[in-house]
């Protein structure tokens, strides 16, 4: 199958040659899916993209246009992708539904961890030969309680770590697993409310966009911990700017940000003007901001690669990789017309 794949970075090329195997001819760019950048995908039966290409109905009829039949995004989430597009033009969709979820996890106890202890800071300080203790003071997690949004495999793997250390946790989920004797079930207004600590594990879809915004805010601990490794439109910025200024959040760790799309993966020193909001928010020494990295562990790129590959490998196949849109629809693509589901992974 020839396939090029956008917005990749130099660490991953090593991941996705040892998942492919040269099974593929697949051509590695650096450029993001844009409307100008779809000519690379000319000649070619399918697209890589990652969760920094918005893949628009504008796009997806370019990439119609020059033959594209299947569309791969490195990401379980797919709010990148218009779905609507992808059906009218008979284009092929999967994802990554789990790639270690351990990796996303184990970043939000580490931004939780970094918070409470000062961390940043005292290694700021021991840099410069101040090793006062001055302003490190924090708290023990045990027995703190602490409120999931989200009990997916990401959510479940957060609250193994968090009662590892002790702490009481409460979960909010549509589906709340069975037979987890250390997560209590919580409405989510409870859970606010109740909560010392707060991780978002959801993904991000029109019910879940803003799920913390100024009500919900309100009805938080005073001095709260807000943890979001998930995706950024789950918080309303602005009002969080507000709940930190009031003290009602006392510490904020994101890994994800409302309006990252063309900020992170970046480099922005030398910009001349910086995103407003996200400059109020690393002025607070409360908060710990990471570039969007809790997926990036080794094990975690590679898992992501090789069931990229594997998604080209069963549409070349014939074989549909899950519930593909086109499979459910009045779509034939290369005789695919809802055969056989090997996987579950497209949504």
């Amino acid at each position: 199958m020839k396939v090029v794949a956008y917005s990749i970075k130099p660490f991953e090329k090593e991941f996705l040659a040892k998942a492919n195997q040269k099974k593929h001819d697949i051509t590695l760019i650096s450029n993001s899916l844009i409307i100008e950048t779809a000519i690379y995908a000319q000649g070619k039966d399918a697209v890589i993209v990652s969760p920094n290409d918005y893949v628009s109905a504008a796009v997806f009829q370019k990439l119609a246009g020059y033959g594209i039949k299947y569309i791969v995004t490195r990401s379980s989430g797919t709010d990148h992708i218009d779905k609507e597009a992808a059906e009218k033009y008979c284009v092929k969709l999967s994802n990554v539904p789990s790639y270690s979820p351990h990796a996303t996890a184990e970043h939000a106890v580490a931004l939780a961890l970094a918070l409470d202890r000062n961390l940043v800071k005292a290694d700021m300080n021991s840099h410069i030969f101040d090793f006062r203790n001055d302003e490190l003071i924090g708290f023990n997690f045990f027995g703190k309680t602490v409120g999931l949004i989200g009990l997916g495999n990401t959510g479940l793997a957060a609250a193994r770590i968090f009662n590892g250390l002790g702490c009481k946790i409460l979960g909010y989920d549509l589906k709340f697993p069975e037979d987890i004797p250390y997560i209590s079930p919580a409405t989510l207004e409870y859970l606010l409310s109740s909560s010392d600590i707060i991780s978002l594990h959801i993904p991000l879809t029109p019910d879940t966009r803003y799920i913390i915004q100024r009500d919900t805010l309100d009805q938080m601990k005073f001095g709260v911990m807000l943890i979001n490794t998930s995706r950024g439109a789950l918080i309303n910025t602005k009002h969080l700017l507000a709940a930190l200024e009031n003290g009602k959040i006392g510490y904020l760790g994101l890994d994800v940000y409302e309006f990252e799309k063309g900020q992170f993966f970046k480099d922005h020193e030398k910009d001349l003007t910086k995103d407003l909001l996200l400059a109020e928010l690393l002025k607070r020494p409360n908060v710990l901001i990471t570039p969007h990295q809790a997926y990036l562990t080794k094990e975690s790129l590679q898992e992501i690669a090789n069931q990229t590959i594997k998604s080209l490998d069963l549409w070349q196949m014939n074989k549909c990789v899950g519930d593909a849109c086109s499979c459910t629809k009045n779509c034939k693509v290369n005789g695919l017309d809802g055969i056989q589901n090997d996987t579950a992974n497209v949504h």
